[in-house]
């Protein structure tokens, strides 16, 4: 399953970050993971789920993305459910051609790998391709 949370700065898509990751950390019995751009979250997230600092893996461009997050799975097949703060700011694109290709990609893996996404985007439902607009809540 792959989830994402959109809306421009200040809608509200941290916040309800926040409370999925510790929920999903609460609930589930795998790991849970949360990508976020810098070190803003590492006092709302609880003890239970990992938090990764993108920052500190130079993690530009979606493919970069791919290849982190399948190394990160690699190395923890307990992986249930990652969650990726701010998505634009991690990979350092606001193309969107490359967002929905990226979003193809994690369905995919989710697919193989039993792998839950949920992604915030900072980005206006209305402006989404059909496809990510299914993917929105």
């Amino acid at each position: 399953m792959v989830k994402l949370i959109v809306g421009l700065a200040g809608s509200g898509k941290t916040k309800t970050m926040i409370d999925m990751v510790n929920a999903a950390a609460k609930e589930e019995h795998g790991n849970v993971v949360c990508i976020e751009r810098g070190d803003k979250l590492r006092f709302d997230i609880c003890n239970e789920a990992r938090l990764i600092d993108s920052t500190a893996y130079d993690l530009s461009g979606y493919k970069v993305m791919r290849g982190f997050i399948t190394g990160l799975y690699a190395g923890n097949f307990d992986t249930t459910h990652i969650f990726i703060d701010s998505l634009h700011k991690v990979a350092d694109s606001k193309d969107i051609a490359e967002l929905e290709k990226f979003t193809e990609w994690l369905e995919r893996f989710s697919n193989q790998e039993g792998v839950d996404f949920t992604v915030s985007v900072g980005i206006e439902k209305e402006t989404l391709s059909p496809y990510l607009a299914t993917l929105a809540d």
